[in-house]
């Protein structure tokens, strides 16, 4: 079976080359937590409709309406693995302050 998460980035920190807030990179919505961008689950559905219609109806809702263009719908196997390997931790960087 297959099921469509629902996800909105709400964008805060991060600029484009011209100054402005990068929402969009070509097809894909631009997300960089460690900005402060803030990713919403809105809700998980059977069908790629159903998320579509719940896209239309969030647009029309405060904050939503400022990023209509930063929703994600996702399509997942339900009962499949995703993430099968492990990870590492990687340290922030931080800047030299006597440089």
């Amino acid at each position: 079976m297959t099921v469509y998460l629902l996800w909105h980035v709400g964008h805060r920190n991060e600029a484009g080359e011209d100054g402005t807030t990068l929402h969009v990179e070509g097809q894909t919505v631009y997300i960089d937590e460690q900005d402060g961008d803030d990713a919403k689950l809105l809700g998980v559905y059977s069908t790629l409709e159903k998320a579509e219609e719940r896209v239309r109806r969030a647009r029309l809702r405060p904050g939503f309406a400022d990023e209509p263009d930063c929703f994600v719908i996702d399509e997942y196997t339900l009962d499949a693995d995703e993430w099968t390997g492990g990870f590492a931790r990687v340290a922030p960087v931080v800047p030299d302050r006597h440089s």
